[in-house]
């Protein structure tokens, strides 16, 4: 089997802090976005913003457009739908595919008050998850800031379009003075009141451009001062027995680990010390092998050990391997302390102990005599490894 490493050491704080901004819902809508510009670009989908100006096209469009309302939003009544979208005072902006509306935005502008008042929002259900909504709310924004001069958005939706407009930048705490909307929004039951304050600045159009342009001197910047884009050829590993690897292979072996700013310094930290060996030396091999070795004695010698001596026997328990998908007991135990290779830190010893234990409740019945052996012997377990170990949490300083 061969492992691939590609390092990165940490980058400052600034660099970091942008990195985090490109995360992977971001992410996600910016590749839907980016669909959905592609296919606006090459004309298979165009958004249209249309008033009732008498037009056939456009009439045709604004009652296709409140035919696509009417299915969408069942519990508005089709007659308030009918008013509103044909109303001269509301603009539609519609998402047309092949010549037929698939979605839209009816709303309100209130040019004088600085605000939108969104009625009516909806997509055909087959359009919902490829980034029409937020590539139409967007197109919104872009026009009623630019075009309109309004500097907020607002709208009373219903519970099921909370979470819609809340990913579309909603909010439902209201910072537009309250003269500035109070008689003009159309408020009814069950509906909450949202807003979305319009950046004067940010190209809502050309979002992806934008997180593109970003991640492009994020990555340069990340470039500077890091070799994290080189993939170095990795390492053979061949697992022995009992996991324990078939040769000894270091960390320094690691292809690039240096390079990443890795000191010998850094190998074997444990959060714990015993009570006899500082904390520098419990990493080295020797005397964490020699406690191991010594705790798991006391282990093999309780009088509870007897079921956890040697590994499960299918042939006594047919159905073990089939729940139990990582097995462990102490004889795995003792040859993985013997290799002196597999134990690096005290928790991976302690892991182990913890998963036998762990396995044996979960395999067997609170009643049965290994279930109350496991848990006598933890307890046991438990005592003698605090007794012999003083907590030590080890800060690690980076540079």
């Amino acid at each position: 089997m061969t492992l691939l490493t590609n390092t990165c050491p940490r980058v400052n704080k600034a660099v970091s802090n942008m990195a985090g901004i490109c995360n992977a819902r971001i992410l996600l809508l910016c590749i839907l976005q980016q669909k959905v510009l592609d296919s606006e670009v090459a004309g298979r989908l165009k958004f249209v913003f249309i008033e009732n100006d008498g037009v056939d096209e456009h009439m045709i469009w604004l009652i296709e457009l409140k035919n696509l309302f009417s299915r969408q939003l069942p519990d508005v009544p089709r007659e308030y739908i009918v008013r509103l979208v044909l109303d001269i005072n509301h603009i539609s902006i519609m998402i047309i595919r092949r010549n037929q509306v698939v979605g839209g935005i009816t709303y309100c502008p209130y040019l004088s008050q600085r605000f939108v008042e969104i009625a009516f929002c909806a997509i055909m259900a087959d359009e919902q998850i490829k980034g029409c909504g937020a590539r139409l709310m967007n197109h919104l924004k872009q026009h009623a800031r630019n075009m309109d001069g309004v500097t907020h958005l607002l709208t009373c939706a219903d519970n099921n379009a909370v979470d819609y407009f809340i990913k579309q930048g909603f909010k439902k705490e209201i910072t537009l003075e309250k003269e500035q909307w109070q008689g003009y929004i159309k408020a009814y039951d069950g509906g909450i009141l949202m807003e979305c304050e319009l950046h004067p600045k940010f190209p809502y159009s050309y979002l992806t451009t934008m997180v593109s342009h970003q991640r492009q001197a994020i990555n340069e910047r990340i470039r500077e001062v890091s070799k994290c884009e080189i993939v170095y050829p990795g390492i053979d590993f061949q697992k022995g027995d009992d996991g324990v690897p078939a040769r000894p292979i270091k960390l320094e072996d690691f292809p690039g680990l240096k390079e990443a700013g890795w000191t010998p310094d850094q190998y074997g930290h444990s959060r714990f010390k015993t009570s006899n060996a500082s904390a520098a030396t419990v990493s080295n091999r020797e005397p964490l092998t020699t406690f191991m070795r010594s705790l798991l004695k006391q282990i093999y010698d309780h009088p509870d050990a007897w079921p956890f001596k040697e590994p499960v026997d299918s042939d006594n328990a047919p159905s073990y391997y089939d729940i139990i998908k990582d097995p462990m007991d102490l004889k795995t135990i003792s040859k993985r302390i013997e290799s002196e290779q597999y134990y690096i830190t005290l928790e991976m010893f302690l892991a182990d102990v913890r998963r036998m234990f762990a396995n044996a409740r979960t395999y067997n019945s609170p009643h049965t005599i290994y279930y109350k052996c496991a848990t006598r012997l933890e307890s046991f377990f438990s005592v003698k490894f605090q007794s012999s170990l003083q907590y030590s949490k080890i800060q690690h300083t980076h540079s």
